[in-house]
């Protein structure tokens, strides 16, 4: 397929891959951001062409799984309530909160509904005015234009019965909480090329210069994948840090300056709490004042939840890009896409859920097996 092939050849990938191992003179761990890249990288093996040496690890850039529990909770209970329509992204049905997801609440009777925009929920509304009409606006940068759309829009028709629970976050908190934690081991980041796409990378440049960490901006192929990991290397061999655009076919350091304006207009900044990492400063998004008629979190009024996460999940630690799914003792046993525990296998974009599709449990499994087959060394005995 033109425009895609050309970023799936093999000939060149092969190239990057020598250029990347003729390099390379030391032990460097890289982070990528964006959860479409994890899938990708384990999709097409990305990590296992390159050194040892070079590790990649994966990090929050899943929306599914850093939503909180406590929205993930209050989502349902808005679901639950009498007169609601509650409107989701299909991706947010199988999330567990502490009780259960939105599938399960739907056949008790709850009227929920996939959309595939958070605007086909005005014509529902229009349609059922008698009825609350809730869209769960989770996302990061990407989907904040589309949702602050569809509240200007329902601001300026004088749709009264629409309102969204709002969960967005922000890439480039969440960096630097990575970056200033004590267990903090990446050196590098691939930067997230979807969200760059609507935000440009200039609030990255501080970043890459405050930390002294390179940021590559990269898309999602395999040659985008290998050649921005091929461009943080190299300025991690150089002693350099800056911001690099490796994906300049889509985008721009200003990004897209109308989308920029809308979100501005709709949304304010505000301190967000992620899920298995934590409580960031100024890392979301709530709705400004003139708009909180249509706030789903001020107009159900819920009260603080108590959370139950899975006492066996890993998935904070996955997040942070601490460990690895074939790490956590659950993966691909209690923990599969059908009987998910936490969000990173329930999400396509989770890093679990990728590990799992290409079969990386069962590579898990062999090698466990293989460690309990293996003759005990008794030379201690």
């Amino acid at each position: 397929m033109k425009y895609l092939d050309e970023y799936r050849d093999e000939a060149l990938a092969k190239k990057i891959v020598s250029e990347i191992h003729r390099i390379v003179t030391r032990p460097w761990v890289l982070m990528e951001v964006c959860g479409g890249q994890t899938h990708s990288i384990v999709k097409y093996g990305i990590d296992r062409l390159l050194p040892e040496t070079v590790e990649l690890v994966h990090g929050p850039g899943c929306p599914v799984c850093v939503t909180s529990l406590e929205m993930i909770d209050k989502a349902h209970a808005i679901a639950q309530r009498d007169k609601v329509i509650f409107c989701s992204f299909g991706d947010m049905l199988r999330v567990p909160g502490s009780e259960a997801d939105l599938l399960v609440f739907k056949s008790r009777g709850a009227d929920v509904r996939v959309v595939y925009s958070p605007i086909d929920c005005l014509k529902i509304a229009r349609e059922n005015p008698d009825r609350q009409v809730v869209f769960f606006a989770i996302g990061f940068e990407t989907t904040a234009p589309a949702n602050a759309m569809s509240v200007w829009q329902a601001h300026k028709q004088g749709i009264t019965n629409f309102s969204v629970l709002v969960s967005h976050v922000l890439v480039p908190p969440a960096i630097s909480a990575i970056l200033e934690a004590p267990e903090n081991r990446v050196q590098a980041f691939l930067g997230p090329g979807h969200v760059c796409t609507v935000m440009g990378y200039k609030e990255y440049e501080p970043l890459a210069e405050k930390y002294h960490v390179p940021i590559v901006i990269t898309g999602f192929e395999p040659l985008d994948l290998l050649q921005g990991t091929l461009m943080a290397l190299r300025q991690l061999e150089e002693g350099r840090a800056k911001v690099e655009n490796q994906y300049p076919r889509v985008v721009r350091r200003e990004g897209n300056p109308a989308a920029q304006d809308l979100v501005r207009q709709v949304f304010e900044i505000r301190g967000h709490k992620w899920r298995g990492v934590g409580s960031i400063p100024a890392s979301g998004y709530r709705l400004r004042p003139e708009f909180h008629a249509h706030d789903a979190e001020r107009l159900f009024q819920v009260e603080e939840i108590d959370t139950q996460e899975s006492t066996v999940c890993i998935s904070g630690e996955i997040l942070r890009g601490i460990k690895k799914p074939h790490q956590c003792p659950a993966f691909g046993k209690q923990c599969t896409p059908d009987h998910p525990l936490g969000a990173t296998m329930v999400s396509a974009e989770g890093a679990c859920a990728a590990y799992f599709a290409y079969g990386r449990h069962l590579e898990a499994r062999r090698n466990s097996q293989s460690e309990s087959a293996a003759p005990h060394d008794l030379a201690g005995v």
